[in-house]
């Protein structure tokens, strides 16, 4: 599968200081990727420069096969952007702001394309307002349809759903899932870690350099031991002394009426322990392997007590 995304020794620099430095990382063609990061973390400055917003201070980047410097404007051409700040002209319109932008990228049917993204983001009732009357949540469905409607192979999205609603949030998750079925290249940054796992196919985490990268699922297997949960009828001290001596299993907690057995392999371990512990008489409600959530991951990979924000 060909990269839609890659860099190679990514540095961005204001002055004395390094927002980002020596990133390499590929994103695949048709993939949801998100980049997390504590504030300042230089996730924005990654977008805007893959965006051809602002130059690399050194390394390289390409975007669906071409090299961002010197062909900014070819890229833009293929590219969608949401930023932190919908950047909208508050006096028009949300058909005028379309309009405006639409002429900008050449977009041919116009009229067409503004009111299939406007339905599509439950706006058209709207059209005509002037965009200073609308809520954050509406004028960020604005911007969305700015970024889209170009018809972009890729789409970059600063903070999507950051202070959104949750009905307007949901619906932007939502329209994040059709794009990427429809094959689209999505590039997203966001400190909402249940939004990551729920829409992206990888992880990158950053914090002026790059600290990981993976599925949840391989970010999982590389930082945590696998867990089951076995969920009991009635709890008896024995019953961790006897799950101890099964092998493969490294820990064993206990937790109201359940135990939980830190084991090396699952598949091996799970069949073992169940007919261990109902040999010797305990009732099992369920068996299920545990999965630390995607925070306790995050605040692994950076070594911090607190995700920010």
């Amino acid at each position: 599968m060909s990269l839609a995304i890659e860099t190679d020794g990514l540095t961005r620099r204001f002055g004395e200081n390094t927002a980002v430095e020596d990133l390499t990382f590929g994103v695949d063609r048709g993939q949801v990727v998100a980049l997390l990061g504590p504030n300042g973390a230089g996730k924005t400055t990654v977008v805007r420069m893959l965006a051809c917003l602002i130059a690399p201070s050194s390394g390289k980047a390409s975007v669906l096969g071409v090299e961002t410097t010197g062909n900014e404007n070819r890229i833009r051409q293929r590219v969608g952007i949401l930023t932190e700040r919908p950047g909208l002209l508050e006096r028009l319109s949300a058909i005028q702001n379309l309009q405006f932008f639409a002429r900008l990228y050449q977009v041919e049917d116009v009229a067409k394309r503004i009111e299939e993204y406007l339905r599509l983001l439950g706006l058209w009732e709207w059209r005509d307002s002037p965009v200073a009357t609308f809520s954050k949540g509406m004028k960020q469905k604005v911007a969305v349809a700015r970024a889209l409607l170009h018809d972009p192979e890729v789409l970059f999205l600063d903070e999507p759903t950051t202070g959104l609603d949750v009905v307007t949030a949901r619906s932007i998750r939502k329209l994040i899932e059709r794009l990427r079925g429809e094959g689209r290249t999505l590039l997203l940054t966001t400190h909402n870690l249940d939004e990551a796992e729920r829409l992206a196919d990888r992880i990158v985490v950053l914090d002026r350099t790059l600290q990981a990268e993976g599925s949840p699922r391989e970010l999982r297997r590389r930082l945590f031991l696998p867990r089951l949960r076995i969920d009991l009828l009635k709890m008896e001290p024995r019953w961790s002394d006897l799950a101890r001596a099964v092998e493969g299993v490294r820990a064993v907690e206990t937790a109201d009426s359940a135990l939980l057995c830190t084991v090396a392999d699952p598949e091996k371990a799970a069949p073992q322990l169940v007919a261990r512990l109902a040999a010797a008489g305990a009732r099992i409600r369920a068996v299920k392997d545990e999965r630390p959530p995607l925070e306790e991951i995050y605040l692994k990979i950076l070594g911090k007590g607190d995700p920010e924000g």
